[in-house]
């Protein structure tokens, strides 16, 4: 409030100026004349003056606004010009600030190489004493408020280079460190801070400017009306200026929460649970093909663990260091896929009002992990086989080529070659994807591995349920053994999870589907006891699909996996069943 009154006063003292220069010019001018006789009309020659006076006055300030309007626009262009290239700096820290990890401009920030600044504190960084208490408390008050945290600490970089930093964290406890994960943006803001005050100085002068003379302006001049409309323009491009980079951080937001969500996915079980035969094939396949860039396909059921087996080949590949991305092809609209896929301008179709990184290049130098790669239509085949064959392709509405390189894995529960048969799988892409291929076991081959799964789970979900299990009732184990398991180990975990919640003593007791508790097996092909096992489970939910007692929770699949396979086996709900 003070500086906006002093601001006016400044301006008030300005316009006296301007009155008094022109008055004087007006007098200069009247003493060059012949002094004229005494008027009769006294009032109409003051006003004459008052007239002159005034137009000089306006003159004098559209001479004052055209040289605004220029060092506004230059102004415009240098900070538009700067924010283009603007670096942002991404951290991990635990609660001692030690670095977990940085990104490369966070390293180019620092002045050092990535795995330099792995481990190390960045308190070491920080210039003075007071700087490391702000940056220490800022860490303590994340620990206890699970909530964005702002501090700004000057840091000295390896070149000796002081620099006031940004500070914006948010604290994720990280069960693998039993410890919380700081995520923090770090950003340089002294020619930020610089460029945003003297842009909101010059625009509010501006608009002031605009609002209290272009009445007057009219009133007095009509040759003044193009200057005014020309204001007027600059105005609307400074706010159009406004608009893009308000959506250019808007996408940066976005981005950054895409890569949060990601680093929230990683399992507690990272691991696979067990020691069956079938299991220690499959790893020995992961072993073997993970060193190389080879793109795999891993095939297996729904629920068997094909993402984790993605996760452990990812892990022990060359890219470990860079964030997986994983896209569900059957989970995306098919009018978004392509979008979400290779990126987006602005503009590219109805409703596009800003620029979209697609997941390649978010994966680029990383692993693109396709699940269910059947669903992906037959147009975008061809766009996604350029990928896997040269690692090029262009966002939608833009004539750039993007080179990328991404090593892909993907991932289905439908035999490819029967779809590559139908014509609803292009046989060149089947040939590119299928280079080697994991098959991920059902739960019913590695029967063995039940109880150690049903244990990793118990102890995942004692700590949440603050619940203490001894043991499992033999009468359980016995049951579970001889289930089909048709939703594999996320139906194995859903049964644990339900058995969890209810349990009331030491003593686990897992009750099963009722079609669990059937005779000897029945005949018949494979897809024939799916159907029969899908509709026995929609007849016990009163063919109710989803929800908590709805039939995919009991199978451990997705709602639109079940709906997607119900219409596949010709599965439809008939009069006797309402």
């Amino acid at each position: 409030m003070v500086a906006m009154g002093c601001s006016k006063k400044k301006k008030l003292s300005a316009a006296t100026v301007l009155r008094s220069q022109a008055e004087k010019r007006l007098q200069a001018e009247a003493g060059k004349r012949p002094a004229a006789p005494e008027a009769r009309e006294e009032d109409l020659l003051r006003l004459v003056h008052e007239l002159k006076v005034h137009q000089i006055e306006l003159e004098m300030q559209n001479a004052e606004l055209c040289r605004s309007r220029d060092e506004l626009e230059l102004s415009r262009d240098k900070y538009a010009e700067l924010c283009d290239f603007a670096p942002v700096a991404y951290f991990a820290f635990d609660s001692a600030g030690v670095i977990r990890e940085v990104n490369f401009a966070g390293a180019q920030l620092l002045g050092l190489e990535k795995r330099q600044l792995l481990n190390k504190s960045f308190v070491g960084f920080i210039v003075d004493a007071a700087g490391k208490n702000v940056f220490l408390n800022h860490l303590s008050r994340l620990a206890k408020k699970q909530i964005v945290q702002r501090c700004e600490v000057s840091f000295r970089s390896n070149s000796g280079r002081v620099i006031p930093g940004q500070f914006q964290s948010i604290a994720v406890h990280n069960s693998e460190h039993n410890d919380d994960d700081i995520f923090t943006s770090i950003t340089d803001v002294t020619v930020y801070k610089q460029l945003e005050a003297m842009m909101h100085k010059e625009y509010d002068s501006l608009e002031l400017t605009v609002h209290e003379r272009t009445e007057e302006l009219i009133k007095a001049n009509e040759r003044l009306s193009h200057e005014i409309e020309d204001r007027k323009v600059a105005a609307d491009s400074l706010r159009e200026a406004l608009t893009i980079i308000k959506q250019l951080k808007e996408q940066l937001r976005e981005e950054n929460l895409y890569l949060r969500e990601e680093i929230d996915q990683i399992y507690s079980h990272s691991n696979f649970v067990g020691d069956s035969k079938a299991i220690r094939a499959a790893l020995k396949q992961v072993a073997q093909v993970a060193p190389t860039e080879a793109t795999v396909l891993i095939q297996g059921e729904t629920g068997s663990g094909k993402e984790l087996l993605a996760h452990a080949l990812h892990d022990q590949s060359g890219r470990k260091d860079r964030l997986m991305i994983t896209v569900n092809c059957a989970a995306l609209p098919p009018t978004l896929i392509e979008s979400e896929l290779f990126g987006r301008e602005k503009g590219a179709f109805t409703g596009s009002t800003a620029k979209q990184i697609g997941r390649f290049e978010l994966a680029d130098g990383s692993t693109i992990f396709l699940d269910e790669i059947d669903a992906l239509p037959l147009e975008l085949q061809a766009k996604l086989l350029r990928v896997l064959e040269s690692g090029e392709f262009e966002r939608l509405g833009s004539p750039r080529t993007i080179k990328v390189d991404v090593r892909i894995i993907s991932a289905t529960n439908r035999d490819l070659a029967e779809l590559v048969s139908a014509g609803s799988f292009r046989q060149d892409m089947y040939y590119r994807l299928n280079i080697f291929q994991i098959t991920v076991p059902p739960l019913r081959e590695r029967r063995d591995d039940i109880v150690p799964l049903v244990w990793s789970f118990v102890q995942e979900f004692s700590k949440s349920m603050d619940k203490r299990i001894e043991s499992i009732s033999q009468k359980s184990v016995q049951a579970m053994q001889a289930y089909s398991w048709p939703g594999n180990v996320r139906e194995l975990r859903n049964a644990t999870e339900r058995a969890m919640i209810v349990a009331t003593t030491p003593v686990l007791h897992i009750e099963l589907p009722q079609i669990a508790q059937a005779g000897p097996a029945p005949s018949g092909t494979l897809e024939d006891l799916e159907r029969r096992h899908i509709v026995d489970v929609l007849d016990a939910t009163g063919w109710r699909v989803s929800g908590k007692s709805g039939a995919a929770t009991i199978l451990g699949i997705n709602p639109k996996t079940l709906e997607s396979r119900m219409q596949r086996l010709g599965i439809q709900r008939n009069k006797n069943n309402f």
